[in-house]
């Protein structure tokens, strides 16, 4: 039993890998941030996870323009019609 319940805790703690990422700041700025307590795990995380967010959106937003630019000569009526199309196939 005690050996399932170990197993357990230990599949849950380790599901997400991480790995060590080293990178080079100046070390005023490494020392403000211990002596204010700044956890820079954290703070790397998530100025990582916002631009990954931000080039994602850059990137959809690029596909969505060429997507319009490309239907220009489309009529309304035509759009219509290929959307019916499309929903007809996956039923």
């Amino acid at each position: 039993m005690f050996r399932v319940v170990n197993f357990f805790v230990y599949a849950i703690l380790y599901t997400k890998m991480s790995v060590v990422l080293s990178v080079r700041v100046r070390k005023e700025l490494k020392e403000e941030a211990v002596r204010l307590g700044i956890d820079l795990r954290r703070v790397v995380e998530r100025a990582l996870e916002a631009e990954i967010d931000r080039r994602r959106r850059a990137l959809l937003e690029e596909a969505v323009r060429t997507i319009v630019e490309s239907m220009r000569g489309v009529s309304e009526e035509e759009f219509r019609q290929v959307i019916k199309r499309w929903r007809r196939r996956r039923e």
